[in-house]
């Protein structure tokens, strides 16, 4: 039996590889279609047509952002063209977007490795561009094909796109910043790591570096600061340099480690004055902001009472909330850091009781989110505030 495993994985491992420029794609199959006349369909079948693959979800704000120009794309090449977005999501969480945002363009379901192993890939969006005789134009992303670069594969000319390659390492942590349980403290900055994500770990989850250890990868100086001066919001940050875009664009990477918890974000800050020009300091301004208030105390009263002790923690993403021992000023911050609302969240609840709360909306449908903090006994109100704001200067 395990030789027949054996044999079966490398069948699939000879059969898919990944394809390189150039080179011709398999005849994948699109085997569940949204948005479609047809439900399925092989790439063979779309022969003479560029083909656009393009790899999103729901929750991916830049994917999202990214569709207006491939419907634009779609409709002005409908006969030479075939956008098919990619999503490992649900049928139904697709079809719940789809009724929000109508589109021209096709829709994939796919949960199998088959794609993932032919165009590796570790962000999204990510975007493959398949010539009409179906071979692989590029990995790129979606502001790169622009209608000039259509009109020349049309007329079969050679296009120049700039190539998106991920880096592929599995635990970029491990494998650039590894540090035994034995380490006490040490600073380790370096530049960016070509093709890989951009992520902060805190290492809440490690007892032994719990709270003393934080590690940034491809990180910019205003992100680095934002956390540093306690985790201001992207809207929290007035930025006076004349080097804007570069404090955001240029990226590092950073693992500090630290003898106690309190001295981390101290030392971090102290680390990065003293080795970067950029400086800041925390000011208060007034601002139109979101306030998050109790609506229907009825309500609050049925939300399930946390028993975890100390300080609990949540986890989200664009459409989803869920966290257990926490309390309504982290929802107030979810709202914010992640961008869900495009303003500033003050918790005015005055309620500090810890919960277990799960909240699931349609980032799509602002109303559902409404609904959803209303199901809680919550509401949001514009308002007017001072506060606290992060200034970088030179």
């Amino acid at each position: 039996m395990k030789k027949i495993i054996l044999i079966g994985l490398l069948t699939w491992s000879c059969a898919f590889a990944q394809v390189k420029n150039g080179e011709q794609v398999p005849d994948i199959e699109f085997k569940t279609i949204l948005n479609s006349s047809v439900k399925d369909v092989k790439l063979s079948q779309l022969k003479g047509k560029v083909v656009l693959i393009d790899f999103w979800a729901t929750w991916c704000s830049p994917c999202v952002a990214a569709m207006p120009h491939l419907q634009a794309l779609q409709k002005k090449f409908k006969n030479q063209l075939q956008v098919v977005t990619v999503s490992d999501e649900t049928v139904k969480r697709v079809e719940l977007f789809l009724k929000v945002r109508p589109s021209n363009l096709w829709f994939a379901i796919d949960k199998g490795e088959t794609l993932n192993v032919l165009f590796p890939h570790r962000t999204i969006p990510h975007v493959v561009l398949i010539d009409a005789e179906g071979k692989l134009i590029a990995n790129t992303s979606s502001e790169e094909v622009t209608e000039a670069v259509m009109a020349k594969l049309i007329k079969k000319e050679t296009v120049d796109l700039k190539i998106k390659s991920d880096n592929m390492t599995q635990d970029f942590i491990k494998d650039y910043f590894f540090a035994a349980d034995t380490v006490q403290s040490r600073l380790l900055i370096q530049p960016e790591i070509k093709g890989g994500p951009s992520m902060s770990r805190q290492f809440r989850d490690v007892p032994v570096f719990a709270g003393r250890r934080l590690t940034m990868i491809n990180l910019g100086l205003q992100n680095m600061y934002r956390i540093a001066y306690g985790g201001f919001a992207y809207g929290r940050v007035i930025d006076q340099t004349t080097t804007v875009e570069k404090n955001r664009e240029e990226r590092f990477c950073l693992d500090l480690i630290t003898k106690t918890a309190e001295e981390l974000l101290p030392t971090l800050k102290s680390e990065l004055l003293k080795r970067f020009e950029l400086q800041a300091k925390i000011e208060q301004f007034p601002k139109s902001v979101y306030v998050l208030k109790v609506e229907d105390q009825a309500k609050v009263n049925q939300i399930t009472v946390s028993k975890v002790e100390g300080k609990g923690a949540y986890g989200g993403g664009s459409g989803t909330f869920s966290g257990d021992g926490v309390v309504f000023e982290d929802i107030a911050d979810y709202l914010e850091s992640f961008g869900i609302v495009n303003l500033p969240v003050i918790d005015e609840t005055k309620i500090n009781t810890k919960f277990n709360i799960q909240l699931v909306y349609q980032p799509e449908n602002p109303a559902s989110l409404t609904k959803a903090l209303a199901e809680l006994g919550l509401k949001l109100e514009k308002a007017e505030r001072k506060i606290d704001m992060l200034v970088l200067y030179k």
